[in-house]
């Protein structure tokens, strides 16, 4: 079989190169000043920051990228009501047209507060508020394929009705929602098994954590599965990739800043005859700096590359 194989690196949120933040505020900050004012000053801010990551990009030949979750601060607080689309719409389309001019693939990724799976109402009430936040920002950045990847979340009374209960709130969320999610695998309790079933399941695509998975496994072999979860995608499937900060129980399931090169190529062994392009997120403490470091050791192991950060396997 001769393998041609396409694999793309991105990494996640911020450009440490640039030396620059998002800016965020508190919701007890906002209840002093009484006032948006600050508010659509950090969501200009925040935008233009969010442009020059996104030129940055794209001088640097940077194909995929996950967007922060925090581009508007307060958006989902439920007392805190305020227009953060069409107030911005001009920035948001020259970013898009960069984005769309550049084929940048751009997704997000909601934080721990996301549970759509919880016993309790009012977080699956906030985590669907989140859902909806998350939406509303690719719409506006005119993302096509729009991916908004979540865990599984909850295991209160246990494995099988927390599952259902996922089942169940997914089936409840709008289509164009429904459209967008795509479940990982986590690194304590939902192992890879039980989100490819869950996914074949609700017809959605599985997003693959290799660090997770070496964190909780089962004894499951990735080999054994990896086909699988990657037919779970109609677009090129997207996996994300870490080493743990350290060996130790405590600090293994911990981002290092860095990725290990060895374990990388063990990694890419292990799927290059599936033969498929690929997209490989990349979360590392040191994000793009991470990435180039990474590129520069695969260099040195003699990889081939198409560009600063495409790798061509043959």
């Amino acid at each position: 079989m001769v393998i041609n194989m396409i694999i793309r690196l991105g990494y996640v949120s911020l450009a440490k190169t640039l030396d620059i933040s998002f800016k965020n505020t508190t919701y007890t900050q906002y209840s002093k000043e009484n006032n948006l004012t600050r508010i659509n000053n950090i969501i200009v801010d925040n935008l233009n920051i969010l442009e020059n990551v996104i030129d940055y990009n794209i001088k640097n030949n940077i194909h995929f990228y996950r967007l922060t979750s925090k581009l508007i601060p307060l958006a989902t607080k439920d007392d805190v009501e305020f227009e953060y689309i069409n107030n911005f719409k001009k920035q948001y389309q020259k970013i898009a047209d960069k984005i769309k001019n550049s084929n940048m693939r751009v997704d997000l990724h909601p934080d721990q507060f996301c549970v759509l799976n919880s016993t309790k109402k009012e977080i699956v009430e906030n985590s669907i508020k989140i859902l909806e936040y998350h939406y509303k920002i690719l719409e506006a950045l005119n993302i096509k394929n729009k991916i908004i990847i979540l865990h599984v979340g909850s295991s209160v009374f246990g494995k099988e009705k927390s599952i259902q209960r996922f089942i169940n709130n997914f089936n409840k969320l709008p289509e164009y929602i429904k459209k967008c999610i795509a479940v990982e695998n986590d690194d304590k309790i939902y192992n890879i098994v039980d989100c490819l079933n869950l996914c074949e399941k609700l017809k959605i695509p599985m997003v693959l954590d290799y660090h997770h998975h070496i964190c909780n496994n089962d004894n499951l072999k990735i080999e054994d599965y990896i086909e699988r979860i990657f037919k779970t995608w109609k677009s090129t499937p997207k996996i994300h990739f870490s080493s743990p900060k350290n060996l130790t129980k405590k600090d293994f399931r911990s981002h290092n800043d860095y990725i290990n090169v060895n374990d990388f190529i063990i990694f890419l062994n292990k799927i290059k005859n599936l033969n498929i392009d690929l997209d490989i997120m990349l979360e590392a403490k040191a994000k793009d700096e991470a990435l180039f470091r990474l590129t520069r050791q695969l260099k040195y192991y003699n990889y081939e590359f198409v560009d600063e950060t495409t790798i061509k396997i043959n």
